[in-house]
Order: C-alpha cells, then sequence, then structure tokens
C-alpha cells in the first residue's frame, strides 16, 4: 500500500483549506462597509437595547439556563440509543441488559431532576 493513493484526499484537503482562507480574506475586500449606529449595537429580538433587563433587578432567571443545559442532557442521552436500535439483533440478550440499565439510569436522573424541581417554573 503506498502513499500515493491518498493523494487525491490530500490534494482536496489542500483546496478545501485554500478555499476558506481565500474566501475569509476576500470578503472584506469586496464586500459593502456600510457601518451606522444601528448595526454596531447588540441586537435584542428587535426591541432597544437597554444595559439591565427590565424584569429581575438586572439578573436573568436561571430557569431558563437550567431548561436548556436538562435539554442538552437528555437529548445527548437519547441519542446513545440510536446505535443500539440499529443493531438490536446483532447485540442479543447482551444489549437488551445494557440498554435496559442505560434507560433505567436515564429515568433515575430525569425523576432526581424532577424531584429536585428543576422542571418547576415558579
Amino acid at each position: 500500500m503506498s502513499l500515493a493513493q491518498y493523494l487525491p484526499l490530500v490534494l482536496l484537503f489542500v483546496l478545501a483549506a485554500g478555499f476558506a482562507v481565500f474566501s475569509v480574506l476576500l470578503g472584506p475586500l469586496v464586500g459593502p462597509t456600510r457601518h451606522n449606529k444601528a448595526k454596531l449595537q447588540a441586537y435584542e429580538c428587535g426591541i432597544e437595547p437597554s444595559p439591565q433587563p427590565l424584569v429581575g433587578g438586572g439578573r436573568m432567571p436561571i430557569a431558563y439556563y437550567i431548561t436548556a443545559m436538562l435539554f442538552i442532557l437528555f437529548d445527548i442521552e437519547m441519542v446513545f440509543l440510536y446505535p443500539f436500535a440499529v443493531n438490536a439483533d446483532a447485540l442479543g440478550v447482551f444489549g437488551l441488559v445494557e440498554i435496559v440499565l442505560f434507560i433505567a439510569t436515564v429515568g433515575f436522573a430525569y425523576a432526581y431532576v424532577w424531584r429536585r424541581g428543576g422542571l418547576d417554573w415558579n
């Protein structure tokens, strides 16, 4: 097996990297540069930006962040079910036991979060 077989792949990576660098360097040169006050301000969902939020005395409610983290946590855990679904026949009883243990672990985590009030919006 010679390294000549990998030459097209290396050339493809070099071409892709060259195109990326070329695009990044060429963009500011040929693109429009019309700066104004509105474009230089932070965008806050179409409303006038304020130095502090109107609700909560300047603090954002942490429930939003907790909900986002819980979604990411349980979403990533559920992604691990896909390989089992694809290879369920090949894994046999061992795979079934492992997936039941995995689902039980996720269920215990969900029950813990629920009991601690992580899903309440009060």
